[in-house]
């Protein structure tokens, strides 16, 4: 049987929310090159390095980690179940979570350029939120993979 629309629903959030957040990052790494203060190796360690380093640790941790990869799995699944990703209203919260992130890293990229604390905390802190993005849409794929699961997929009802 064909996976069931609602869960391709589902999994194109969870890729669509991965991308957008990379592409919010990107655009704020750009913004952040423009705007900072210091010399270049400062900027490369504080908005590519550093949240690299986190990106990485996220990612890895998530999925080499037993117990945190089983219990983002099941919040993953009853996500799904829930209907999140699958509504208009789900993946407008979706898209305000990431909105509320990319303003908060204009604006700690703003505040330092002004004179305020160097944004490398918010850079670092959104680094390891593309990693468990990222760790996400894997974990969808390994769900669709497992047969009892799969067996749900295709028997749940289309929204």
């Amino acid at each position: 049987m064909a996976l069931r629309s609602n869960w391709r629903l589902f999994r194109r959030m969870q890729d669509c929310a991965a991308a957008a957040a990379s592409l919010i990052y990107a655009v704020a790494v750009i913004n952040a090159w423009s705007l900072l203060p210091g010399p270049q190796t400062l900027k490369v360690e504080r908005t590519l390095l550093f949240p690299g380093l986190f990106l990485v640790a996220s990612f890895a941790a998530i999925l080499l980690v037993p117990m945190v990869r089983a219990r983002l799995s099941r919040h993953l699944w009853v996500s799904f179940l829930a209907g999140f990703g699958q509504s208009v209203i789900s993946v407008l919260a979706g898209i305000g979570v990431l909105a509320a992130a990319a303003v908060f890293i204009f604006w700690q990229t703003w505040s330092a350029a002004q004179g305020g604390r160097y944004p490398a905390g918010a850079f670092s802190g959104y680094g390891a939120g593309i990693g468990l993005l990222l760790a996400q849409t894997i974990l969808v794929r390994r769900l669709e993979r497992d047969p009892a699961i799969r067996a749900q997929i295709e028997e749940s009802p289309s929204p």
